[in-house]
């Protein structure tokens, strides 16, 4: 193995300091364009990189963020990793991905794990964490923002869609569709997200005089939806909901197939079907899915903002917990309602 260069081997070639080299990697740094220029040109000629960690660890920053994740399958937080990962590098910081399963322990093990890498800040998407481990980054001064979840910890910022109110807006199109059977099937009922659109939804029937005809259990999983599905369709007509809110697209694409290729059901002419996400198979011809649109691009601006409010003044920075609007976002999977005032809803997805 080649031994590795130094900025001393660098600076001797270029004829420069050893300080020298080091403010020519060193961002803002006051450097002239010769000295630059004789620097770099020896760098590559020796094969010479900066350790940028190395150097952050000195000024007591890492410059890292550490990303927690737990629900990949899922096509909402492939693409709002992306959003985030741009977000914060236009920051100036670099991210740090762990996956973990959502469950209190492994969680736990994971968080343990990223207080190791010295990050400067932690986004939590789609996990939960339990109050000894907030407890611990708040100790090492390390501040955390949970993205698409909420919980009630004193002292965490959290940002996510209005779950509560996106759920009463699917009550309030299926009611106005004159839908008299309807159905839920519950995501992961640990998670805040899938507690509060149940909320929201049971809220806007029981609003208008309804009451929820079946109830399933999901958990955020395309096989246990295609079972929650074959559970609540697989009967006589008169039995069968006319109506289905499913927790989250992922679910209702498993509970669509189901529908309309296992017990041969039309959509929506059997059966109308709504989501919760918008992610983008939903504008598919193949699903057409009505559903609540979550605001991703929103979402990250706010958990970004946040988190370096965080990092910067944590003295004065205070918690926050952001609920933004989601729109219905009306395609060909539910039964449009007659006269529908598409106030706050679309055709186009916008």
């Amino acid at each position: 193995m080649a031994a590795k260069i130094t900025s001393l081997q660098v600076a001797e070639k270029a004829g420069v300091s050893q300080s020298a080299v080091s403010r020519v990697f060193t961002p803002g740094a006051s450097v002239s364009q010769k000295t630059a220029d004789k620097v770099r040109a020896a760098a590559r000629e020796l094969g010479y990189r900066p350790n940028v960690l190395a150097r952050a660890m000195v000024k007591g920053k890492s410059r890292i963020i550490g990303l927690v994740v737990a629900y990949l399958e899922n096509f909402f937080y492939p693409e709002t990793l992306e959003l985030l990962s741009n977000a914060l590098q236009e920051q100036g910081y670099h991210v740090l991905v762990f996956m973990t399963k959502q469950t209190a322990h492994n969680i736990d093990d994971v968080m343990e794990e990223i207080l190791d890498y010295q990050v400067d800040g932690i986004v939590m998407a789609s996990v939960a964490m339990s109050s000894d481990i907030s407890a611990r980054c708040q100790q090492a001064g390390v501040p955390v923002v949970l993205f698409n979840r909420g919980q009630d910890i004193d002292g965490i910022t959290a940002v996510s869609s209005d779950n509560h109110a996106g759920g009463r807006k699917v009550a309030e199109f299926l009611i106005a569709g004159e839908h008299q059977r309807i159905a839920y099937i519950a995501g992961w009922e640990g998670a805040s997200t899938q507690r509060d659109r149940e909320a929201g939804f049971r809220a806007g029937l029981a609003a208008a005089g309804h009451k929820l005809h079946a109830y399933a259990v999901g958990d955020f999983n395309t096989e246990l939806a295609r079972l929650a599905a074959r559970d609540l369709f697989d009967k006589p007509a008169n039995q069968r909901p006319d109506a289905v809110f499913v927790a989250n697209d992922h679910m209702a694409f498993a509970v669509m197939d189901v529908l309309r290729f296992e017990l041969n059901l039309q959509v929506p002419e059997d059966v109308s079907v709504i989501g919760y996400d918008d992610v983008p198979p939903a504008a598919w011809l193949a699903y057409n899915l009505t559903t609540m649109r979550q605001r991703a691009n929103l979402m990250v601006a706010e958990t970004v903002d946040a988190l370096m409010d965080l990092i910067s003044t944590p003295d004065t920075a205070k918690p926050r917990r952001v609920a933004i609007d989601s729109p219905l976002v009306v395609r060909t999977s539910a039964r449009m309602p007659k006269g529908w005032n598409t106030k706050g809803s679309t055709n186009e997805g916008f």
